[in-house]
């Protein structure tokens, strides 16, 4: 009987719990605004940031985790820019000096970019990257085709004027109209388009559809060489990515003929450089969120504390006509701890509801993806539970060691 005793004064004590607080509405609203912006702030950064991190990840993707990138400068500068600002080119030669060389690379493709204007009968795109390939960016990159066909070895060597368009070049430039086969012109030179890449969607909320590519000694012929280049290499072994570094870096010195006392004039870059950074990031996000979280709980919790004082206060006469029948201590405490986690707990579920509806409306109205992680409800609900039972503790102390006597003659 006796679990079945507890249940039901459980049961009895929330009744009168939210009695009590749906008597005072205005002042239970009030009192729980503290815990309903703690939790929701906590909440709803762990949802924003939750939905980065997928997004992240699938926008990440894109870049390659067997990837390595030789690049004039770091993707990341910690430190002072100018030492870096007169780093000399990275040249086709170097590349191909790379290619010829590594053992640990699978395949090795140089690639730059300018931007121009694209033309087609009478519609016109302005400011379109226009990036020059190479036969092994197929190799290194899954270039895959909508349709067409890729460049072939002759047409990269010879420099011929053709180009592969991505799809929403397709989609606004020709419209209605098959793009293979047709003339464009990129500047004042006349391409053929050969093929159409697969939409491949946005990295950080850019579109890397709007590209055209064409071979890269085309893009050095016609648009001038005086541009550093970006060596992309595939790892053949991905255990292996820290040998395949220290290796790329010493055919790049060889080449650069640097001393052994010469620091490294370029850049190995890598997935994992952007990864760490972004957690960073994302993790003093969460500290400050929680830190803001934690305060608004903490005088939420002051503010609890206060209004269940003057409850006790108010009801007096009720505390000591329980005793004065043979309420127990552990029963009145029980009574007001109930009413004081109920109280908070209102207030945590009410910030999650309102959280959910606020990640809804991020993911809606801008680029950023937003969804409520199941650990963040929890935790969001029993932690301010938590903070109700602890801030109630004293006030319920107080109401169990009233005298009854003294109680009922309050007025």
């Amino acid at each position: 009987m006796k679990p079945v005793s507890a249940i039901i004064t459980f049961w009895e004590n929330i009744k009168i719990a939210l009695q009590a607080l749906l008597a005072n509405k205005m002042r239970t609203f009030l009192t729980t605004l503290g815990i309903i912006i703690g939790v929701l702030t906590i909440v709803s950064v762990a949802s924003i940031i939750s939905g980065l991190n997928k997004g992240f990840a699938e926008q990440i993707s894109n870049i390659g985790s067997n990837i390595l990138y030789i690049n004039r400068y770091p993707w990341i500068i910690m430190d002072d820019w100018y030492k870096y600002r007169n780093r000399p080119r990275i040249t086709l030669k170097e590349a191909e000096f790379i290619k010829s060389h590594s053992q640990y690379a699978e395949a090795v493709a140089p690639t730059t970019s300018t931007s121009s204007t694209l033309k087609y009968m009478n519609n016109s795109l302005e400011d379109i990257s226009i990036t020059g390939i190479t036969y092994e960016e197929n190799l290194v990159d899954n270039f895959e085709l909508e349709e067409g066909r890729y460049f072939t070895p002759i047409e990269i060597d010879r420099k011929r004027q053709v180009a592969i368009i991505g799809y929403e070049i397709k989609e606004k430039l020709f419209e209605n109209d098959d793009p293979i086969g047709k003339k464009i012109h990129i500047g004042n030179q006349k391409f053929t388009v050969i093929g159409v890449r697969k939409k491949r969607g946005k990295i950080f909320g850019e579109s890397i559809d709007v590209v055209v590519y064409i071979p890269l000694r085309t893009l050095y012929a016609k648009f001038g060489q005086r541009r550093s280049l970006q060596i992309r290499v595939k790892v053949k072994n991905p255990d292996m990515i820290n040998d395949t570094i220290e290796e790329l870096r010493f055919w790049m010195r060889t080449a650069r003929a640097l001393k052994p006392s010469d620091p490294d004039n370029f850049s190995i870059n890598r997935q994992e450089l952007l990864l760490q950074t972004y957690k960073r990031l994302t993790s003093g996000l969460y500290i400050a969120a929680l830190g803001i979280g934690t305060l608004s709980l903490l005088v939420g919790g002051i503010g609890i504390m206060n209004i269940m004082l003057v409850s006790v206060t108010e009801r007096r006469k009720e505390i000591g006509i329980r005793k004065a029948i043979g309420a127990k201590r552990r029963t009145i405490i029980a009574q007001f701890l109930i009413e004081s986690s109920t109280l908070c707990t209102i207030g945590g579920l009410i910030a999650v509801i309102l959280s959910y509806f606020i990640s809804l409306l991020i993911d809606k109205l801008t680029p950023f993806p937003a969804s409520v992680p199941l650990w963040s409800v929890i935790g969001g609900i029993i932690f301010s539970s938590f903070v109700g039972i602890f801030f109630g503790l004293y006030p319920a102390a107080r109401a169990a060691k009233m005298n009854p006597i003294e109680a009922l003659r309050y007025e």
